[in-house]
């Protein structure tokens, strides 16, 4: 489970550590968009955030399941704010979730703050600032490692994800965020 905030780089370094893994890669923003129909943005305006988050929840429900084409026990990325829902925390529990971390600076170019991102609308610059405050503590409670992604080529940050992926599979390491190995560069 990759998670973080917009611009982390959730669904390029995915894709990079599944192949490293050997194992698929599933982003949830493209599961939602597949199940409704519509891209995220307009989930957002015409249904509103609370359906999205039952769209985004369903989708973690259904790729950690690994039924009907999921990616069960492969790599899945989360959209943002995904982590806000109980009811995907709950889903994550258990799970080995890997936090990729990025600073505003970072996070507000990679984004690109012109982008169409619905919860980024108004003022893109404070609204992200707020995005990045808000989820930080629940990003962190939620990780078993943390990765920092500022200033880093996708590839060696894949690398790092799928190393210590590997020292946290079950029997070689202590199961949960409490006894995780973290690491932060």
């Amino acid at each position: 489970m990759l998670i973080g905030p917009p611009g982390a780089g959730k669904s390029t370094v995915g894709p990079l550590v599944a192949e490293r893994l050997g194992v698929a890669f599933c982003d949830t923003d493209d599961r939602v968009e597949a199940v409704a129909g519509k891209p995220v943005g307009d989930i957002f305006i015409e249904d509103g955030e609370p359906a999205f988050r039952a769209l985004e929840r369903d989708a973690v429900a259904w790729a950690i399941a690994g039924g009907d084409g999921a990616p069960g026990g492969g790599v899945i990325g989360l959209g943002g704010g995904a982590v806000l829902d109980p009811g995907t925390q709950r889903l994550l529990e258990g799970q080995p979730v890997v936090y990729l971390a990025t600073g505003f600076a970072a996070a507000a170019k990679r984004v690109g703050l012109s982008a169409p991102r619905p919860l980024l609308a108004g003022n893109p610059r404070a609204m992200l600032r707020e995005l990045l405050e808000q989820r930080l503590p629940v990003y962190q409670k939620l990780a078993w490692i943390t990765v920092s992604t500022d200033d880093r080529d996708p590839a060696d940050i894949a690398a790092e994800v799928a190393d210590q992926l590997t020292l946290a599979r079950p029997g070689s390491a202590p199961s949960g965020p409490a006894h995780s190995s973290r690491t932060t560069r």
